[in-house]
């Protein structure tokens, strides 16, 4: 399904990702909801299955995720220059604002007052991150269950189990990555077809 709104201008996905990184409040979390509500659900510039493409994309090379998403997400709107634009707008303004918040930190941190207010967005921002995990597995699971029980349960157990390995297993977020490849790969490898019988040809 592709998109219904026709692509922004160039200074329109400057100002758009330029909010998002005046607002990315919390982190990585925050920043991925915040496109996924501005891109998706306000614009509807992409769709929530071409969102997903691009975030499993961007998680498979090292480095910031984020910047890559950006990346992948500012070509499909606007090209080379897209690309240029949605780095510039999420990275300068916040850029900006966080070396300066960083160096008035240093000289309040010991203060009451701002830990009560950090212990405050420690929840807020686990709220997020768990919002933003729901946006990703709800569409999958609609979809699976759509293509029958086997589907939903194949996708299930690849959630399951990355989840059980993170969090028992105490793995990287690279070997997680690799084991849901190989996961997938078994998983999910269409089937082949069988072979069409010279007498069945037309």
């Amino acid at each position: 399904m592709n998109s219904q709104n026709p692509k922004p201008g160039m200074w329109k996905l400057f100002r758009v990702w330029a909010t998002i990184g005046l607002q990315s409040f919390g982190g990585g979390a925050s920043t991925t909801f915040l496109i996924q509500r501005t891109f998706i659900e306000k614009y509807d510039w992409m769709t929530m299955e071409e969102f997903t493409h691009f975030w499993s994309l961007s998680i498979l090379a090292p480095g910031i995720n984020l910047l890559g998403l950006t990346i992948l997400m500012g070509r499909k709107l606007g090209g080379s220059w897209g690309i240029v634009v949605s780095l510039a707008g999420l990275l300068l303004p916040s850029a900006a604002i966080t070396c300066i918040l960083v160096a008035l930190f240093k000289q309040i941190e010991n203060i009451p007052a701002v830990q009560m207010v950090l212990r405050g967005i420690i929840p807020a921002t686990g709220a997020i991150m768990a919002v933003v995990a729901l946006n990703f597995a709800l569409p999958i699971m609609r979809k699976s269950s759509k293509e029958g029980t086997f589907s939903l349960l194949k996708n299930s157990i690849v959630i399951i189990v990355c989840t059980l390995a993170i969090i028992f297993l105490k793995l990287s977020a690279a070997a997680v990555v690799l084991g849901a490849v190989i996961l997938g790969a078994l998983f999910f490898s269409p089937k082949a077809e069988p072979p069409i019988q010279s007498g069945e040809e037309k």
